[in-house]
């Protein structure tokens, strides 16, 4: 029997980030179809207020509010902080969306979905199937440079840790709380190879947000100096790699000091969207449906999991 979504007596209220295109606008399009009251957010204005108006089309109008955000500027999220607190006094849902790869694709973008069937590979063998080596047929070339590997980061793990962290307060005036972050199942601890790394971040009974600190730092400090390979840390979309794996240990380690809210991380499969150069097997709308999903979970729901599409997924 399917599971019910929760639909409390009061209005919700939820914000997601990177909503203006892909998966965020549909997860943005999916919860106000809901009924919930979804602040629509985007690093450009323009873009922000041209999803909003796209929505209108839907109907949701009355459901949907923009307001700019970048997640990597603190002025920026106290800004939205500010409005969230007095358009609506609290927040039930945060969204954590917003994501870069971290790379410069050249030529044949296909390589890019090979690099990440490779990987999916890899997953599936750790899981105990059997795979057959993936070889790369593209003429493409991925490039990553420190810059924008530290961009990557930036984006997708200290991004996600900034918003929560300023929208706590607000959260916990919801009686029934929920943080989606969206990862990737390329953080899985099996893509991530470096040995202290996956120590660190599998050991969920000491993990702590300092310690997962404590990683991406020095994978930072390893792709600045040139040592990646030799440090035995992943060497294909290393940052977005590494920013996920990041993530998902900061959804546990939220998840445990805040056990009143429902805080999981998920991927939500490999879909067509502008960052991954429309390649995939999935439209943007069947990936927003596993975040919306979680964020609609009825009370008594999972916590501190990391889930690919609907299924419990190990780290």
């Amino acid at each position: 029997m399917a599971q019910s979504i929760h639909k409390p007596a009061t209005q919700r209220y939820a914000l997601v980030t990177g909503g203006n295109k892909g998966i965020g606008f549909e997860i943005c399009r999916q919860l106000a179809s809901e009924g919930v009251t979804v602040l629509l957010t985007a690093r450009s204005e323009k873009r922000g207020i041209e999803a909003q108006e796209r929505l209108k089309e839907y109907g949701l109008s009355d459901n949907i509010v923009f307001h700019q955000l970048d997640v990597l500027e603190p002025s920026s999220v106290a800004a939205v902080v500010e409005f969230v607190q007095t358009k609506f006094g609290r927040l039930d849902i945060l969204v954590n969306n917003a994501g870069v790869f971290g790379i410069k694709l050249e030529g044949d973008v296909s390589i890019l979905q090979e690099v990440i069937e490779r990987d999916a590979s890899v997953l599936y063998e750790a899981a105990g199937g059997t795979s057959e080596e993936v070889e790369f047929k593209s003429s493409g070339t991925i490039t990553q440079t420190f810059e924008d590997g530290e961009h990557c980061v930036r984006t997708n793990y200290y991004g996600p840790k900034r918003i929560t962290e300023a929208l706590i307060h607000l959260l916990q005036l919801s009686d029934s709380p929920r943080i989606v972050n969206v990862s990737s199942t390329m953080g899985n601890l099996k893509i991530l190879s470096n040995e202290w790394a996956k120590g660190v971040l599998s050991d969920e009974e000491s993990l702590t947000e300092d310690k997962v600190d404590e990683v991406v730092q020095e994978f930072l400090n390893s792709f600045k100096e040139g040592t990646l390979e030799s440090k035995q840390w992943p060497t294909r979309l290393s940052s977005y790699k590494v920013s996920k794996a990041a993530l998902n240990g900061y959804t546990r380690c939220v998840a445990k000091k805040y056990p009143s809210f429902f805080i999981n991380s998920v991927c939500p499969g490999f879909a067509r969207t502008d960052i991954t150069c429309n390649l995939g097997p999935l439209s943007a709308e069947e990936a927003a449906e596993s975040p919306v999903r979680l964020a609609l979970l009825p009370d008594g729901g999972p916590s501190g999991l990391f889930f690919y599409r609907k299924e419990v997924f190990y780290y």
